[in-house]
């Protein structure tokens, strides 16, 4: 079977973007590359690239919404379901309080 000008063409362009099996010596990945030109500009002291995580919250804001939110539900259910999850929280003691008001 002969082989015209668009099957090696094909070939070709196959190969391209393929790419390479094996890097040259020395060389690294096209995205360890990046990633090491943005560890640069923090040794420098040059201003980085924003993290692309915000930060954590604090666990304690997130325990009081919880709580607050249990209060206003203001049944056994939702003060149980918090001192389950937050039973050795300091806010667990009140939400104990709160059961005992709902039981009288």
């Amino acid at each position: 079977m002969k082989r015209g000008p668009f099957s090696a063409g094909l070939i070709g362009a196959l190969a391209v973007f393929a790419g390479p099996d094996r890097l040259p010596i020395g060389e690294q990945p096209v995205m360890v590359g990046k990633a090491n030109a943005d560890d640069s500009g923090k040794e420098s002291g040059k201003p980085g690239r924003a993290p692309s995580m915000p930060m954590a919250r604090d666990p304690s804001a997130a325990v009081a919404e919880e709580y607050e939110a249990a209060r206003q539900k203001g049944t056994r259910e939702a003060f149980e379901l918090f001192i389950a999850r937050h039973g050795d929280d300091p806010l667990a003691e009140q939400a104990r309080a709160e059961l005992k008001r709902l039981a009288r």
